[in-house]
C-alpha cells in the first residue's frame, strides 16, 4: 500500500527496525576514521544531550519491565510533563536522524533505538487507554458537539489546552474540556508515532476501537440487514414503520455518528491524509454501504402498489436531505463508493415513485365498477384520486425533482382536448419544475374526469347523469381550494371547471324540468276557457308529481351547489307557475273542489323544491296540501 511506502526506512517492529534503518556497517580494525571538524563533534555532543535527556525521561514511565506495578497514564498525572515526554521522544528522533547519518557505529545509537522502542511501547498504551477508557468523551454525539461549537472548535484547532484548563477567554463545561482533551492528547500521541515511523501501528489499533463504535453506534441505531423476502412479507403499515425508523436513524446515523467518526480521525491523524484517508474508509465505508442498502432495496425490490408512493417520497426526500453532508463526510475517493450508493438508491427511488404514480393512473383507467353511485353521489374513485392528487401536491418540493424529466402525453391523446383548457398548467417539456407538478397533477385529474364521463353512463336517467358530473366535478374544485394543488393549479384552472359544473347543472335541469314548464302555456290569454285550465293544471301537477318522485332520492352533497341548484331550478320554474297561478286563480275561484283540482300553491311549491337533493327526504308529502306555509329557504329567499 501507499501508505506504508514511507515506512519501510522507518521502524515499524523493534525486530525489523534494527535490520534496516540502524544495522551497522562491516569494519576493518586497519580502516581509520578521519578526524571530524569542530562543528560535528559539537553537534553529536548536542545529540548525545539529547537521547540522555530522552533515556531519563523514557525509563521513568517504563515499566515493563515489572509487571506488578499498576499501570498508569502519565496524561493522567502530569500533563506538563507528558509534553515533555512527547518532545524528548522527538528530539530523541532528531538526534537518531543525526547520528545514522554522521556516525552510523556510535554506540549511542543502539541504546537511541532502544529508547524508542520503549517510548512507542508506551505512546501505543497511552493511545489505547485513551480509545478504551474515554468512549463517552469521544463518542461521535460529542465530538459532533465539539466540532459544531465555535468555542470548542476554536480550542481544538489551536491545541490550546492551557487555555481550556485555566478558562481564559474559553468557557467550557467539565464534560466537554475532557472531550477536547481526549482528542488532543491523541492527536499529540498519533503525530509522534507517525514522525517516528509508528503509522502503522497507530492506525490499525485507531480503526479496531473506533470501528466497533460506529458499529455498535448502527445497531443501537436499529440499522440492521432485511433480506428481500422479509420486506415482501410486510404489511403495509409494518414497512411504513419500519422506513419511518430508518428515516430517522439515518439522521443520526449522518448528522452524528459519521460526522462525529469523520471530524475525530481528521483531527487525530492531521498530520497525513493518506492514513486518515485509510483509516477512514476502514472504519465508514462498509457501514455506510450497509446503511444505505435498504432504500435500495425497497425502491427495486418491494411491490409497485401506489399505496407506498408517499412513503417512498418520505424517503427520498430524507435522503436528499442528508445529501450534502453526505457528500461532505465521504468525500475521500476511497469512500466514493458510499456516495454511489446513495445516489443508486435515490435514482431508484424516483423511478419506482414515477411507475407508482403511473400505476394509479392506469388504476383510474381500468377501475371497472359497474355499479352507480346512488342518487347521482360523489363516486369512491373520485374521493381517492383527490385524495392522492392533495397528498402529492404537499410533497411538491421532491415531486419536482423526481417528474422534472417526465414524458408528458400530449392533448393529442385520445381524451378530450377540451380538458387541456389552462395553458399554465398543459402537459409540455418545456415547463418549469412546478409546472411540471402541475402539469402531473391536473393530468391525473383529467384521467379521473374522462373516467368519470363513463361513469355517468350507467345511469338510465340521463339527467341524473348529468347531475352526477356536476357533483364529482365540484368535489374535485374543493377539495383542489381546500389544499395544496390551489396553488399548483392556479385559478384558471378552476375556473375551467366550474363553467363545467355550470354546464352540467344547466343540462340537468333543461332535461329534469323542461317537460314540468311545458304544461304550462308560454303566455297568460284572458280568452282561454275553464276547461284548458283546468288541463293545465292537471298536467302540471301530474308532470311535477313525476319529477318530483323521481328526483327525492338523488342528493347533491356539497350545501352550496345544492343552494345554487335549486335556486336555478326556482327561478324558472316557480316564478313560471306563480303568474299562471295568480292570473287563472280568479277564473277557477268558484270552481268545486278547488284544492284537489290545484294541488300546489307557489309557497308550497317551493318549499318541496327546497327539500329537494338531501338523502332523507319525506317533508314534502306533509305539505302537499298545504297552502298557507312560507319557508324560510334559501330557494325561497332567492324567488320571492
Amino acid at each position: 500500500m501507499a501508505l506504508f511506502d514511507i515506512e519501510s526506512s522507518s521502524p515499524s517492529t523493534p525486530r525489523r527496525a534494527k535490520k534496516s534503518l540502524f544495522s551497522f556497517a562491516k569494519t576493518n580494525s586497519s580502516d581509520l576514521t578521519p578526524p571530524q571538524k569542530p562543528s560535528q563533534t559539537f553537534s553529536r555532543t548536542i545529540m548525545e544531550d539529547n537521547i540522555d535527556n530522552a533515556s531519563a525521561i523514557i525509563k521513568k514511565w517504563d515499566h515493563s519491565e515489572s509487571s506488578s506495578d499498576k499501570y498508569c497514564s502519565f496524561l493522567q498525572q502530569d500533563r506538563k510533563e507528558a509534553k515533555e515526554y512527547i518532545q524528548c521522544v522527538n528530539d530523541l528522533k532528531r538526534a537518531m536522524h543525526f547520528l545514522v547519518t554522521q556516525h552510523s557505529t556510535c554506540n549511542k545509537l543502539v541504546l537511541a533505538q532502544n529508547l524508542m522502542q520503549m517510548a512507542m511501547q508506551r505512546l501505543e498504551k497511552e493511545f489505547h487507554q485513551i480509545l478504551s477508557t474515554k468512549k463517552e468523551h469521544l463518542d461521535p454525539e460529542s465530538v459532533s458537539k465539539s466540532s459544531t461549537s465555535s468555542h470548542l472548535s476554536r480550542s481544538i484547532s489551536v491545541d490550546s489546552q492551557e487555555s481550556i484548563e485555566s478558562g481564559n477567554e474559553i468557557q467550557v463545561t467539565e464534560f466537554e474540556r475532557l472531550s477536547v482533551q481526549a482528542m488532543n492528547d491523541l492527536k499529540m500521541i498519533a503525530e509522534c508515532m507517525i514522525g517516528s515511523g509508528y503509522a502503522k501501528e497507530c492506525w490499525k489499533m485507531y480503526r479496531t476501537i473506533r470501528k466497533s463504535v460506529v458499529d455498535e453506534g448502527l445497531y443501537r441505531l436499529g440499522i440492521e440487514s432485511r433480506s428481500l423476502a422479509q420486506l415482501n412479507a410486510m404489511k403495509p403499515d409494518v414497512l411504513e414503520n419500519n422506513i419511518t425508523d430508518w428515516i430517522n436513524a439515518a439522521k443520526v446515523a449522518i448528522k452524528t455518528l459519521f460526522y462525529g467518526e469523520k471530524f475525530l480521525c481528521d483531527h487525530v491523524f492531521s498530520a497525513s491524509k493518506t492514513i486518515r484517508d485509510t483509516c477512514f474508509s476502514d472504519l465508514a465505508k462498509d457501514a455506510g454501504l450497509n446503511l444505505f442498502k435498504f432504500p435500495e432495496l425497497v425502491a427495486t425490490k418491494t411491490k409497485k402498489s401506489h399505496e407506498k408512493t408517499f412513503v417512498l417520497m418520505d424517503l427520498h426526500e430524507a435522503i436528499e436531505q442528508l445529501l450534502p453532508e453526505i457528500e461532505s463526510i465521504f468525500s475521500y475517493e476511497s469512500v466514493s463508493a458510499v456516495k454511489v450508493k446513495v445516489h443508486s438508491s435515490l435514482n431508484k427511488l424516483k423511478s419506482s415513485i414515477l411507475s407508482m404514480i403511473y400505476n394509479f393512473e392506469v388504476s383510474i383507467q381500468k377501475n371497472s365498477s359497474k355499479t352507480p353511485v346512488p342518487g347521482g353521489g360523489i363516486h369512491p374513485l373520485t374521493t381517492s384520486v383527490t385524495d392522492y392528487v392533495t397528498s402529492l401536491a404537499s410533497y411538491n418540493g421532491v415531486l419536482s425533482d423526481i417528474i422534472s424529466d417526465f414524458a408528458f402525453v400530449s392533448p393529442s391523446s385520445s381524451y378530450p382536448e377540451a380538458y387541456f383548457d389552462s395553458p399554465s398548467i398543459s402537459p409540455t417539456p418545456n415547463n418549469s419544475k412546478k409546472s411540471s407538478v402541475s402539469a402531473k397533477l391536473a393530468w391525473i385529474i383529467l384521467v379521473l374526469l374522462c373516467k368519470l364521463d363513463s361513469k355517468a353512463e350507467l345511469y338510465n336517467d340521463i339527467a341524473l347523469s348529468y347531475l352526477f358530473l356536476a357533483n364529482n366535478i365540484h368535489f374535485v374544485i374543493e377539495r383542489v381550494r381546500a389544499s395544496t394543488p390551489k396553488d399548483l393549479l392556479g385559478h384558471e384552472w378552476t375556473s375551467s371547471l366550474e363553467r363545467k359544473v355550470k354546464l352540467y347543472s344547466s343540462k340537468y335541469e333543461n332535461v329534469a324540468w323542461s317537460k314540468v314548464i311545458l304544461c304550462l302555456p308560454k303566455s297568460l290569454n284572458p280568452a282561454i276557457s275553464p276547461d284548458t285550465i283546468k288541463e293545465h293544471f292537471k298536467r302540471f301537477n301530474e308532470s311535477f308529481e313525476e319529477s318530483y318522485q323521481r328526483q327525492k332520492s338523488w342528493v347533491v352533497p356539497d350545501e352550496k351547489l345544492r343552494d345554487e341548484i335549486k335556486t336555478s331550478i326556482a327561478r324558472r320554474l316557480v316564478s313560471v307557475y306563480r303568474d299562471f297561478y295568480d292570473y287563472y286563480m280568479v277564473v277557477l275561484s268558484g270552481e268545486n273542489d278547488l284544492d284537489v283540482l290545484v294541488r300546489y300553491s307557489p309557497d308550497n311549491f317551493g318549499t318541496c323544491l327546497t327539500d329537494l337533493f338531501h338523502e332523507n327526504n319525506l317533508r314534502c308529502r306533509s305539505l302537499l296540501s298545504s297552502t298557507t306555509s312560507l319557508p324560510n329557504s334559501c330557494v325561497w329567499r332567492c324567488i320571492s
